[in-house]
C-alpha cells in the first residue's frame, strides 16, 4: 500500500494515526534511500544534513496535555538493544540497523498522537525551523518535511479508499479529516494540535522542494499503487485492485420497461388478429343467417305456433315446465342434476311438512360447532402470519437468533426544521438552542422508569451495552458526552462532526466513534452543519422467545417512552417551531391492534345497511295498504343471522381443533359469505314467489327447490372446492383463511337449504294468515289481503320486467354484441399488460389508522434516513484450521483469494442500484488477521512471559482512567504475539488461530488499538464448539442502501439471496444473507406465484365441478372464460389504483372467484335449461336470474361497500372499498353483460326440447 517492501502488506492506516503514517514512510524511506547528501548546517540549531544522522532525537519536554517533545539537536543515529529492535521490527520489519529514535520515543508513538521518525537518514528530509523553551529544556517547535508532490500524490491514491473495519467507513476519515487529496491531508497532518485534540504537538511544514543550497532532498521514494498485486488488498480497500478486476461484475438488469413495452406491443398485436377474426366471421355468420332467413320464411307460421305455446307461461321458468301439464317442452338433465332434482323435490316437500324439525337440529348442529368459540385466539405475529413454518427465512432467523444473536430493537426520535415561510431550503437543526432541546430531551428519557411486576425499569436496564457499561444511543449528544452545563458548545459539535472519528474528545459514551449520519438527516454531501433533523436511536436488548422477562421489561419501557413523547416532549419540542416523530419497536403491534377496532362502527354500519337492503329486497313490490304484511324484515333478518352463526360456525370449529384465526378472517369472510348467502337468500325466495299461487306451499317449496337448487349448489359447490384448494398454499396468512372460507360457505349452503327453506316456509304461512312482517302474534283481518295479485303472486317485479323487455333485448342487438365483444376484450388484454405492473407489499402507512403518529415517523424515515438496515452475511460451519482454505475464501486482505466473500461484498458495493449493498462488510475476520499481526504493534501484545499483553492505553499498563499513562510502566517490555517467522503465509496455525480468537473478542477498542473486537464483534461469532476447529456460526456486517418503497425491500432482499447463492456455489460453503424485515417481505419473493397458483386452483375447482355437475364442458368452458376475465380485470384495476399485490388482495382476488362464480353459474344454469333460440334464452334467463343476482349480490354489495370509504383506515379504503367496489362492478358487468351476449353467440345447444305430452317423470340425457 505504501512505499513497502514487495514481500509484505502494511496496513497502517487502519490502526496509526496520521503522523505514524509518516513515521513508517519515513523508517522506510531512510532502508530504501541509496542517495548520499552533502552536509548543511540548520539555522536553528547547527545540526547536519546528512545520511545516518538525525535532525532531532530524545525527548525533551511535554506539554500541557502530556504530549512529549523531541528535542532538536542533531546526533548520529544509535544501533538498538535486541529487545529494542524487536520492538521497532514489530512495526517494520526492514528496520536493522541504526535508528533515530530512543525507545522512549517508540513508546510515545504506541501510547498517543505523535510525530516521530526513527530513520537513520532523518536529517535529509527533515528541518527543524521553530524550536521552544519548556521548563528550562529547548523543544521542537516546528519543522519543515520535506516530501516531493508525486509521494503525497501517489501516498494519497495508495490510502484514500481503506476502510476502517469496526467503522466500516474510509480510515482517511480517522487520519485525515476526510481529505480528498494529499494537500488536505498534509495539511491536516501538520496543524499544530491544540490541547487535548488529537494531532501533533508541533507544527509541520510540508514543501514540495528544498532549498539548493540546504544539502536537503524532498523524500520521493516509491510508493505502491493499492492496486499492486504484490499487496493483495481487498476491492473494499482498492477500487483498482486486480481484485475487482478479475472478476465481472454481475449485470446489471434494467430491461423491466422494455420487456414492459413488449407485452404491450404484443397483446395489441392479438387484439387486432382477435378482433379481425370475430368480424370477419360475425359477417360471414350474419349473412349466412340472413340466407337462411330468406328461405325459411314459408315455414313463418310454425314459429308462430310455437311462440304461442311458450307464450302461454312466458312468467314460469323454462326449467319447470316439465312438470306443468300446460307446456310442451321438457328439460333433458344431466345425470348429477337429474338426482339432484329427484332429490330436491322430495327434500322440498319434506322441510315443508316438518319446518320445526329441520330448523332445530340444523340450529342445533350450528350451534354445537359455535361452542369452539370458547378456545377462539387470534394470530398476530407477523411471522406466523406471513411466513410457513418450513420457510426458508424463519429456519434463517432461527439460526442467527440462536446461534449470534437477535436483532436489537430500535426506540427512535427524530426532530426536523420546518421551512421558514417563502424558503425552498430547510434551515439547520444543528443550533445552540436545539442542542440544548436535545439534551432536556435526553434527560427526560433517562429519568423514564416503567412499572413491570412491582420493579421499575429505566432504560440503562434494557439498552444494548457494547462495552458491557454506557448504553450505544446513536445522537449529536455522543460527539460531547458531557451534561448541559459542561458541554462544548455548537462549535464542539460542529468540530465533532468533522473530526468524528479523529477526535477522542468526539467519542461518544461507549467509546466508538459516531457517523453523523445515523445521528443526522436532511443534508448533502458531508455537509453535516446543514442537516435538518436530529435523528436519536436507542437500541435495546432484544430475546429469542417473545415470552421472556427482558421483552416484558423492553415493552413496558417503551409504553412509558411513547406515553412521555406524546405527552411531554411533542409539546416540547412543537414549542420551538420543530417537528418530532417518534417510534418503538412494539408501535407497530400496538397501532395494528388499534387499526383492528377503530373501524368497528364503519363495519357494522355496512353490515346493517346491507341488512336492511336485504329485509326489502326480500319482500313483494311495496304497497301501503300491504306492506306490513308483504314485507319480509324477519325472513332477511333471519337469514343474515345464519349467515353469521355459518361464520361463527366455521371459526368455533378451527378454533377447537387449535388453528387461529386472524384479523383478514374477522374482516373479509363475513363480507364473502353474506355476497353468497345474500344471493341465494333472493334466488330462494324470488323461486318460490314465482309458483303458481294455486299450488299448495309444499308445492311451491318443492318446485322452488327444484328449480335452483341445481345451480345452488353447482355455486356453492364450485366455491367451496376453490377456497378448499387454497388451504394448500404455504402463506399462513392464506391458507388459514381457505380453510375458514372454505368452511363457512359450505355451513351457508347448508344452512340456506334446510334452516332458511324452513323460515321461509313460515314465512309465506305468516303471510298466508295475514299476520304483520316482525311481529307474526298479531293477525292482520281486512281487505287489504285480497288484492288482485295476492300476497306471493306470480306478478313480476319491475327489476325482472326491466331484465327481461330492455336489457335483455338491447344485448340482442348485433351491433351492440359486436360492441360488448370488442370493448371487453380490448379491457381484458389492457388488463394482462396492466397486471404486470402490480408490485408487491404493502405500504406500512396504508395498514395503520389515518391518525396514527406513525405516519409522520414513516415519511420523515424515508426523507431523513441516509442508510439502509443492517445487512449480515452468515456462514455456517467455517473451518478455520491450517488444512482448510475457509479463511482465504472468506477474508479480504493479502493472500486472500480474489473471489472471496468480502471481497464479493467490496465488488457488489460498487454496483448499488443493482445489489442493494451500500459499502464494503465490517470483517471481524480481516481485524483478527491484522489484530495478530506483527504490523499491529500495539494490538496483540504478550509479556515477557509470554501472557496477553493489553495495549499501553488499557489496565494494567494504564492503572489512569482519565489522565495520560506513564510510559514506564508494567507494559513496557511488551512485544508483539507473534513474528512474521512464526506466521505461515501471514495465517496463523490452528492452535494460534484457537488461543488468539477470544482473546480478540475480549480486547477493547482504543487509541492504541482500534482493533480491538469487543463490543463490535461480540456477537459476530458462535464460540460453541469452536475448539474442534469449526466456527458454527459467523456474521459479516455490511448495510442495504436506503430502501423507501416497498418494491426496494422486495428487490433488496432478492438481490442479496441470489448474491449468496452465486458465492455459496463459487465457495462451496453454506452462506446466507440476513436483514432484520426478511421475515416480513419473504412472502412478496413468491408473491405472484402463490397469487397465480391460488387462483388457478380456485378457477380450475369450479371448472371441474361444473364439469361433472352439468356434464357440459361448453357450459364449463364459458364460466371459466368469464371468471378468468374477472380475475384479470380486477388486477388490471389493481394497477390503476396503485393496488399492491399481498397476502390482502390475494385473499381478495380467490375470494372473486368465489362472488364471480355467483355472477355466472346461475345465469348459465337458466340459460342451458330454456327454450327457444340464443337470444330467447337469454331474455328468459336474465328475466328469471338476472333480477336475483343483480339484486342479491351487486346492489347488496354496493350499499354496504359505499360505506366503507369513510373508514379511518386506509386498508380498508384501499384493499377492502376499492377492491369490493372494482369486484361487484366487474362481478356486474361481465355476470349481465358479457356473459349474456356470449351465451347469445356461443352458448351451449338448449336441454329444453319440445314435445307432445307430458312425461311421467323427467327424462335424463348425458347430451350437454
Amino acid at each position: 500500500m505504501l512505499a513497502v517492501p514487495a514481500s509484505r502488506e502494511l496496513r497502517p492506516p487502519a490502526i496509526l494515526s496520521s503522523p505514524s503514517v509518516l513515521f513508517i514512510v519515513s523508517t522506510v524511506s531512510g532502508e530504501r534511500s541509496d542517495t548520499r547528501l552533502l552536509l548543511t548546517r540548520n539555522a536553528v540549531s547547527r545540526e547536519r544534513h546528512s545520511e545516518e544522522y538525525c535532525a532531532m532525537y530524545g525527548i525533551c519536554g511535554a506539554r500541557e496535555d502530556g504530549k512529549v517533545l523531541n528535542c532538536p539537536f542533531g546526533s548520529p543515529s544509535v544501533k538498538p538493544d535486541d529487545l529494542f529492535s524487536q520492538k521497532i521490527q514489530s512495526l517494520c520489519p526492514t528496520i536493522t540497523g541504526n535508528v533515530c529514535c530512543s525507545e522512549a520515543q517508540f513508546d510515545t508513538l504506541r501510547s498517543q498522537v505523535q510525530q516521530l521518525t526513527c530513520s537513520p537518514h532523518q536529517s535529509t528530509f527533515i528541518n527543524v525551523t521553530n524550536t521552544a523553551k519548556v521548563k528550562g529544556n529547548l523543544t521542537v517547535s516546528g519543522i519543515d518535511f520535506y516530501a516531493s508532490d508525486a509521494f503525497g500524490e501517489g501516498l494519497y491514491e495508495s490510502c484514500k479508499d481503506v476502510k476502517f473495519g469496526t467503522m466500516n467507513t474510509r480510515a482517511l476519515n480517522f487520519i485525515g479529516a476526510g481529505a480528498q487529496n494529499f494537500t488536505e491531508w498534509y495539511a491536516f497532518i501538520g496543524r499544530r494540535a491544540p490541547l487535548d485534540v488529537p494531532g501533533s504537538p508541533y507544527a509541520m511544514t510540508f514543501k514540495p522542494t528544498a532549498p539548493v543550497s540546504s544539502g536537503m532532498k524532498p523524500m520521493n521514494v516509491s510508493t505502491y499503487s493499492c492496486g499492486d498485486i504484490s499487496l493483495g488488498c481487498s476491492c473494499g480497500d482498492c477500487p483498482q485492485s486486480p481484485v475487482c478486476a478479475n472478476t465481472a461484475l454481475p449485470p446489471h438488469h434494467e430491461g423491466g420497461s422494455c420487456a414492459a413495452k413488449c407485452v404491450d406491443v404484443s397483446l395489441t398485436i392479438l387484439y387486432i388478429i382477435l378482433i379481425s377474426m370475430f368480424l370477419g366471421w360475425g359477417l360471414f355468420h350474419r349473412k349466412r343467417k340472413g340466407n337462411q332467413t330468406f328461405r325459411m320464411n314459408p315455414l313463418s307460421d310454425i314459429k308462430d305456433s310455437g311462440e304461442v305455446i311458450r307464450k302461454k307461461d312466458e312468467n314460469l321458468p323454462a326449467q319447470m315446465v316439465e312438470d306443468s301439464p300446460q307446456t310442451g317442452s321438457r328439460v333433458q338433465l344431466s345425470i348429477v342434476q337429474g338426482y339432484m332434482s329427484k332429490f330436491y323435490r322430495r327434500y322440498g316437500t319434506w322441510v315443508a311438512r316438518n319446518p320445526i324439525l329441520v330448523l332445530s337440529l340444523s340450529l342445533a348442529v350450528i350451534l354445537l360447532l359455535c361452542v369452539g368459540l370458547i378456545h377462539f385466539k387470534v394470530e398476530t405475529r407477523p411471522e406466523k402470519l406471513w411466513v410457513g413454518p418450513g420457510s426458508k427465512v424463519a429456519e434463517e432467523k432461527r439460526f442467527f437468533d440462536t446461534h449470534l444473536a437477535p436483532f436489537y430493537r430500535i426506540e427512535q426520535l427524530i426532530l426536523a426544521t420546518v421551512p421558514d415561510a417563502g424558503a425552498q431550503k430547510l434551515p439547520s437543526i444543528v443550533t445552540e438552542d436545539n442542542i440544548k432541546l436535545l439534551f432536556e430531551i435526553q434527560k427526560k428519557v433517562d429519568g423514564i422508569r416503567a412499572n413491570y411486576s412491582g420493579s421499575m425499569v429505566s432504560l440503562t436496564d434494557i439498552c444494548m451495552k457494547p462495552l458491557d457499561k454506557d448504553c450505544a444511543t446513536q445522537s449529536v449528544l455522543q460527539m460531547d458526552p458531557q451534561n448541559l452545563e459542561n458541554y462544548g458548545g455548537v462549535e464542539h459539535v460542529n468540530y465533532c462532526l468533522q473530526h468524528y472519528t479523529s477526535a477522542d474528545s468526539c467519542r461518544g459514551a461507549f467509546k466508538a466513534p459516531l457517523d453523523p449520519s445515523t445521528s443526522l438527516g436532511g443534508f448533502s454531501g458531508n455537509n453535516y452543519s446543514e442537516a435538518s433533523a436530529f435523528i436519536v436511536t436507542y437500541p435495546v436488548n432484544n430475546v429469542i422467545d417473545k415470552e421472556g422477562n427482558e421483552t416484558d421489561k423492553a415493552v413496558a419501557w417503551e409504553k412509558a417512552f411513547i406515553q412521555l413523547v406524546k405527552n411531554e416532549l411533542l409539546p416540547m419540542v412543537q414549542s420551538k417551531n420543530l417537528t418530532l416523530s417518534f417510534s418503538s419497536e412494539s408501535s407497530i403491534e400496538e397501532e395494528l391492534k388499534r387499526e383492528s377496532t377503530a373501524d368497528v362502527i364503519t363495519i357494522l354500519i355496512s353490515y346493517l345497511v346491507m341488512f336492511a337492503y336485504i329485509s326489502l329486497t326480500l319482500g313483494d313490490t311495496p304497497h301501503l295498504s300491504s306492506f306490513y304484511i308483504s314485507s319480509k324484515v324477519l325472513l332477511g333478518l333471519s337469514g343474515v343471522m345464519l349467515v353469521m352463526l355459518s361464520v361463527l360456525g366455521s371459526v368455533g370449529f378451527f378454533s377447537a381443533i387449535g388453528v387461529k384465526s386472524t384479523l383478514i378472517i374477522m374482516e373479509v369472510i363475513p363480507f364473502l359469505v353474506l355476497a353468497v348467502g345474500v344471493d341465494n337468500m333472493c334466488i330462494l325466495v324470488h323461486a318460490v314467489k314465482r309458483q303458481p299461487l294455486e299450488l299448495p306451499l309444499e308445492g311451491r317449496i318443492s318446485n322452488a327447490l327444484v328449480e335452483v337448487g341445481p345451480s345452488i349448489t353447482l355455486a356453492s359447490l364450485s366455491e367451496v372446492l376453490a377456497f378448499a384448494a387454497g388451504s394448500f398454499i404455504p402463506m399462513p396468512a392464506c391458507r388459514v383463511f381457505s380453510m375458514f372460507a372454505a368452511l363457512a360457505v359450505l355451513l351457508d349452503f347448508l344452512l340456506q337449504v334446510t334452516a332458511f327453506v324452513a323460515l321461509i316456509v313460515f314465512d309465506f304461512l305468516r303471510a298466508e294468515d295475514k299476520r304483520v312482517d316482525c311481529i307474526p302474534c298479531m293477525k292482520i283481518s281486512s281487505s287489504h289481503a285480497d288484492t288482485p295479485k295476492g300476497i306471493g303472486g306470480r306478478s313480476p317485479g319491475l327489476l325482472a320486467r326491466y331484465m327481461k323487455e330492455i336489457h335483455a333485448p338491447i344485448l340482442s342487438l348485433w351491433g351492440v354484441k359486436i360492441a360488448v365483444i370488442s370493448i371487453f376484450a380490448a379491457f381484458t388484454l389492457a388488463c394482462i399488460a396492466l397486471a404486470t405492473r402490480v408490485e408487491p407489499g404493502l405500504e406500512q402507512q396504508i395498514v395503520l389508522p389515518q391518525d396514527s403518529y406513525l405516519q409522520g415517523y414513516f415519511n420523515n424515515v424515508s426523507e431523513y434516513l441516509r442508510i439502509g438496515p443492517p445487512l449480515y452475511f452468515v456462514v455456517k460451519n467455517y473451518n478455520y484450521s491450517s488444512e482448510s482454505s475457509h479463511t482465504n475464501q472468506l477474508c479480504s486482505i493479502s493472500q486472500c483469494g480474489s473471489k472471496s466473500l468480502l471481497n464479493e461484498i467490496a465488488r457488489a458495493s460498487l454496483t448499488p442500484e443493482s445489489s442493494y449493498i451500500a459499502m464494503p462488510a465490517a470483517s471481524w475476520l480481516d481485524d483478527f488477521l491484522v489484530w495478530i499481526s506483527p504490523e499491529a504493534f500495539g494490538c496483540c501484545r504478550k509479556f515477557t512471559n509470554g501472557s496477553y499483553c493489553p495495549p499501553d492505553d488499557q489496565f494494567p499498563c494504564c492503572s489512569s482512567d482519565t489522565g495520560s499513562c506513564g510510559l514506564g510502566g508494567v507494559c513496557k517490555d511488551c512485544t508483539t504475539c507473534f513474528r512474521h517467522s512464526d506466521l505461515n503465509n501471514d495465517r496463523p496455525s490452528t492452535s494460534q488461530f484457537k488461543e488468539k480468537l477470544p482473546l480478540f473478542l475480549n480486547a477493547l477498542p482504543s487509541a492504541d488499538c482500534a482493533k480491538g473486537g469487543h463490543g463490535a464483534y461480540t456477537s459476530s461469532i458462535d464460540l460453541q464448539g469452536y475448539e474442534n476447529g469449526v466456527i458454527q456460526a459467523s456474521s459479516f456486517r455490511t448495510y442495504h442502501t436506503p430502501l423507501n418503497k416497498q418494491i426496494d425491500y422486495v428487490n433488496s432482499m432478492r438481490a442479496a439471496r441470489e448474491f449468496s447463492s452465486r458465492v455459496s456455489d463459487s465457495l462451496k460453503m453454506e452462506i446466507f444473507p440476513y436483514s432484520v424485515f426478511y421475515m416480513f417481505f419473504e412472502q412478496y419473493l413468491d408473491i405472484w406465484r402463490t397469487a397465480l397458483i391460488n387462483l388457478a386452483i380456485a378457477i380450475g375447482a369450479v371448472f371441474v365441478v361444473c364439469l361433472v355437475i352439468t356434464c357440459s364442458l361448453w357450459s364449463s368452458a364459458i364460466i371459466l372464460l368469464v371468471l378468468a376475465m374477472i380475475i384479470v380485470d380486477l388486477m388490471g384495476v389493481m394497477a390503476i389504483l396503485n393496488i399492491q399485490l399481498n397476502a390482502v388482495s390475494v385473499v381478495n382476488l380467490v375470494m372473486s372467484v368465489g362472488i364471480g362464480v355467483e355472477f355466472c353459474v346461475h345465469i348459465t344454469h337458466a340459460f342451458s335449461v330454456s327454450c327457444g333460440d340464443r337470444d330467447q334464452r337469454v331474455r328468459d334467463a336474465l328475466g328469471t336470474m338476472g333480477a336475483s343476482v343483480f339484486s342479491g349480490i351487486t346492489l347488496t354489495k354496493l350499499v354496504g361497500v359505499i360505506v366503507l370509504c369513510f373508514s379511518r383506515t386506509e386498508v380498508f379504503v384501499v384493499y377492502y372499498f376499492q377492491m369490493y367496489l372494482a369486484l361487484v362492478l366487474l362481478g356486474f358487468l361481465h355476470g349481465l353483460v358479457f356473459l349474456p351476449v356470449v351465451l347469445s353467440m356461443f352458448g351451449p345447444p338448449s336441454r329444453c326440447k319440445l314435445v307432445e305430452k307430458q312425461e311421467d317423470r323427467p327424462s335424463v340425457s348425458l347430451r350437454p
